[in-house]
């Protein structure tokens, strides 16, 4: 059996346990804010999960009360030396790899789950929240036009609570995640662990050529995201919007 490979991030855990990746985002001091070098990560992971024959399901989770919060504002990164050496230079970031991995992805969703979070969350597969849990859309507040969230939450929500936890950046909880179509099922904490193993069991039932070919029609029927979106922003948006995040102060935002 092969071993997982590094994935480029010492804030991602990882382990293959009887046709499962486990993946677990452990960075939980910084909320689970996201590096680069972690989206890289994820995205190496679905890289790898798709050519492995071993590999049936990935699981992805977060750790203590944190799945994900979106991006590292402050710019703390990692030293990676495997950059050189990209396996896919074109994107940087996991979303698309996660929907074309033929394997299937359960998303645990343990805490909570903010923009880049809600991001992975929305490309899993099959995604399973602790009553806990809470989901926030907060890009607008710092100046960002995510492009991967807009196409993936209006085919969950629907266009008018999309435009509404946009715009709002109202954060909702689990129920009202699960009542809204974000996730697929709410358990209580301490149920969050035999629900899993129960949704992999059932997955790792079915028949595998059978689970791909029905995973890639779902996701054909799905808009491809518009990355450009990142670079029609007015930088000087970008920059007030991070300022003000990092300093805990409203924007004052550039106009004209």
């Amino acid at each position: 059996m092969s071993a997982v490979p590094d994935l480029g991030s010492a804030h991602l855990v990882a382990s293959l346990d009887d046709g499962v990746l486990h993946l677990r985002i452990n960075r939980p001091e910084r909320r689970n804010a996201f590096t680069q070098e972690m989206y890289r990560g994820i995205k190496r992971a679905a890289i790898w999960a798709d050519r492995e024959p071993q590999v049936e399901v990935v699981c992805l989770t977060g750790t203590d009360n944190w799945f994900g919060s979106g991006g590292d504002l402050a710019m703390r990164g990692e030293e990676d030396p495997t950059l050189a050496t990209e396996w896919d230079a074109l994107d940087h970031h996991p979303f698309r790899h996660i929907e074309r991995c033929r394997k299937i992805w359960v998303a645990r969703i343990n805490g909570l789950c903010h923009a880049g979070g809600l991001d992975l969350a929305l490309h899993c597969d099959v995604t399973v929240a602790a009553a806990t849990a809470r989901f926030r859309i907060p890009e607008l507040l710092r100046g960002l036009a995510d492009p991967y969230m807009p196409d993936r939450l209006v085919a969950a929500v629907g266009l008018a609570r999309a435009r509404y936890l946009f715009f709002t950046a109202s954060e909702i909880d689990a129920p009202t995640a699960m009542a809204a179509g974000l996730v697929g099922e709410v358990v209580p904490p301490e149920a969050l662990d035999a629900k899993v193993q129960w949704i992999i069991q059932q997955i790792k039932s079915t028949g595998p050529s059978a689970r791909t070919l029905i995973k890639r029609e779902i996701n054909r029927r799905l808009p491809a995201a518009d990355p450009s979106l990142f670079a029609q922003i007015p930088i000087a948006e970008i920059h007030e919007g991070m300022a003000s995040f990092v300093e805990r102060r409203p924007p004052q935002w550039p106009r004209g």
